[in-house]
């Protein structure tokens, strides 16, 4: 993910995976004091959603500069090819 190094929404992702984490310990914390399993899936659906957003940001960034570079120097194919590839670890 070195491409996000001076990218502006650098600090969007991180702020993102911070509220992973947090959803994420507060699950912890719901598990260990013996919590409704209402709660915890809410939880769970929480951590879920957020993690969604950040692999939407991330898959946009790539598709915005790694893809349209690839294109801009005669490289569609290996362009789809890795976009494809992108999107089946996403999904």
């Amino acid at each position: 993910m070195s491409h996000l190094t001076n990218n502006p929404s650098r600090e969007d992702i991180a702020k993102r995976l911070a509220r992973v984490a947090g959803h994420a310990n507060s699950l912890k914390r719901l598990w260990e004091e013996g919590r409704e399993c209402d709660d915890m899936l809410t939880q769970i659906a929480a951590v879920r959603a957020a993690l969604d957003q950040v692999g939407k940001v991330i898959l946009e960034h790539h598709i915005e500069h790694c893809v349209e570079k690839a294109v801009k120097y005669g490289e569609a194919e290996e362009a789809i090819r890795d976009l494809k590839d992108a999107l089946d670890r996403f999904v």
